[in-house]
């Protein structure tokens, strides 16, 4: 009787630790490794575009200030960007058209060649700006033949520029921005199909006007879109506004099986995803592009901005937007979540609880807590710093308070300014450990108090001691 009750009890506590792992496990596989880089990217490059092409390289390209040339980058990881050989593959015209305002290049690799997409102006009226073809011969565009195949003909002779093509359906598509004779608007958004790189089929679409009041500060603008599929939706970014600190991203979004050449498939947010944040000194975020991060699981924002609002003159002459990026999240919904910009310097974290599944360290009212479906992102995210502390330690520092950190107060974890005290330090500073429930996450150990670990309890966050399964689970964190 013994040995059966023994035995049964056995398969009980096998069972529920098999239960167990159940729970813990999809919250741990549910978050995307961590990727992390240091912004901006690259100084003074503006439109910024970069794709990772099936050679391994990214390859980038963007606006230079002087408006005279198309620049390629190439490296196999995005930081290598940064410090990656420039190399100029075509340079504007002496004369005449294709001669000025050389605009928003875009490198795409469609059928065995090498297309980038460009805007110019004219040497004899500089905001002639049309939109223009490049078609390279050769694997690496860097060292490619380029010909010039001259301008996309559209409906209208008139401004258009910030050409982007996509493949929906086994169709391909080509985006833009324009002019239409008859509306009072600087640019609209256009779609149309394509029959080759370089030509467009059909009539033009117009899907997007800038209508909003934050599409028409400045001027009423809406450009520079740009496509990523996701979840059986199409969602386009586009740019609104002046290119200054109004600068901002708005969303299209349509069904993957819909009519992409109907401009009723096509839904407007009617707020901005993505705008000027103060508190992270990063102003007129704009005319992105997608890629995605070196391991292929995590989807990469990439945009320019600047690191002040105030600007002397036309904004189009001041230099200093530059090249940034950060990861792309997504909501339960299937929708992206672009967060807001992020401080310069290392891109931030989510810790993703071990133990709660869908849950993340969050601040709500200053204190550290466990929570899914946060909103907003930001407060979920933290950048992994040297420890204020220092002796090799990390610290955690509040995306959208910088300067806060976690630190442990009568052993609760808050979000709090660092005063610049010797205590502050201590307590906001950590030891990285490897995750005390598995070994492919983290644990953080405080400095001052060995052996105490920052764990969830009831959805809050305390700095406690670890002596069992459920306590080393509560104090394990994958980074997402």
């Amino acid at each position: 009787m013994r040995r059966r009750l023994t035995a049964a009890l056995t398969t009980l506590a096998a069972l529920a630790a098999a239960a167990v792992a159940l729970v813990l496990t999809p919250a741990a596989a549910a978050a995307s490794p961590a990727v992390q880089y240091t912004n901006p990217l690259v100084n003074q490059r503006a439109d910024s575009q970069i794709v990772r092409h099936t050679d391994g390289y990214y390859y980038f390209t963007a606006t230079v200030p002087e408006y005279d040339r198309i620049v390629l980058r190439r490296a196999t990881t995005l930081q290598g960007l940064a410090t990656a050989a420039e190399t100029v593959i075509w340079r504007k015209h002496a004369s005449g058209v294709m001669g000025a305002h050389i605009w928003a290049p875009e490198i795409h690799y469609i059928d065995g060649k090498w297309y980038v997409y460009f805007a110019a102006g004219a040497t004899d009226n500089v905001w002639a700006i049309r939109m223009y073809v490049l078609e390279g011969t050769g694997a690496n565009p860097l060292t490619a033949t380029w010909t010039e195949k001259g301008r996309i003909t559209t409906a209208w002779d008139t401004f258009a520029l910030d050409a982007s093509t996509f493949v929906a359906g086994g169709v391909r598509y080509l985006v833009w921005a324009q002019s239409e004779p008859g509306i009072a608007t600087n640019s609209n958004v256009y779609i149309a199909g394509m029959a080759n790189p370089w030509t467009i089929t059909g009539t033009p679409v117009r899907i997007a006007t800038p209508t909003l009041d934050w599409e028409r500060r400045g001027y009423a603008v809406n450009e520079g879109p740009t496509v990523i599929q996701r979840n059986g939706r199409i969602f386009l970014t586009y740019s609104a506004s002046a290119t200054d600190a109004n600068y901002c991203l708005g969303l299209l979004t349509a069904s993957a099986s819909a009519n992409l050449l109907s401009a009723a498939s096509w839904v407007k947010s009617p707020n901005p995803v993505f705008v000027s944040n103060a508190a992270t000194g990063q102003y007129g975020p704009g005319h992105n592009s997608f890629t995605v991060s070196e391991d292929g699981q995590s989807d990469i924002l990439v945009y320019h901005d600047r690191s002040y609002r105030d600007i002397s003159g036309d904004p189009l002459n001041d230099p200093n937007r530059r090249t940034r990026v950060q990861k792309l999240y997504w909501n339960a919904d299937g929708t992206p979540n672009f967060g807001i910009p992020v401080p310069d310097g290392i891109t931030p974290v989510r810790l993703q609880s071990y133990s709660v599944p869908g849950g993340f360290v969050r601040h709500y009212n200053y204190r550290g807590r466990v929570e899914a479906n946060v909103s907003p992102l930001a407060d979920a995210q933290f950048r992994i710093v040297t420890g204020l502390g220092g002796g090799g330690t990390v610290s955690l520092e509040s995306t959208n308070f910088p300067g806060y950190y976690l630190r442990h107060r009568n052993f609760e974890v808050w979000v709090e300014r660092n005063d610049g005290s010797a205590g502050f330090k201590a307590d906001a500073s950590f030891f990285r450990r490897a995750g005390l429930a598995s070994g492919t996450a983290v644990s953080f150990e405080s400095q001052n108090y060995p052996g105490r670990y920052v764990r969830t309890s009831g959805g809050l966050l305390y700095v406690q001691a670890v002596s069992d399964a459920a306590g080393r689970a509560d104090a394990t964190f994958t980074l997402d």
